[in-house]
């Protein structure tokens, strides 16, 4: 789907990987990497509620960056 860095489609999952982490990647047709970055996320998330004993998403929240930017900078000359 995407042809390199700052693509369409690049961009489209960056977008997704902002709202769900790993979303981008999945999107990519990078399934294992979609995994693991959803998995990290729901991690953090539970550390972070552990941590704070609120539904503040903050743990989330920052892996869906990394992953966002993991996303906007594939390229397929990467395998």
């Amino acid at each position: 789907m995407s042809a390199g860095q700052g693509s369409t489609g690049n961009v489209i999952a960056a977008i997704c990987s902002f709202f769900v982490p790993g979303l981008g990647q999945l999107v990519q047709g990078r399934i294992l990497w979609a995994i693991g970055w959803f998995a990290l996320a729901c991690v953090a998330f539970a550390v972070t509620w552990l941590v704070t004993l609120s539904l503040l998403p903050f743990g989330w929240f920052v892996i869906s960056l990394f992953s966002c930017i993991h996303a906007a900078v594939y390229s397929p000359a990467n395998r």
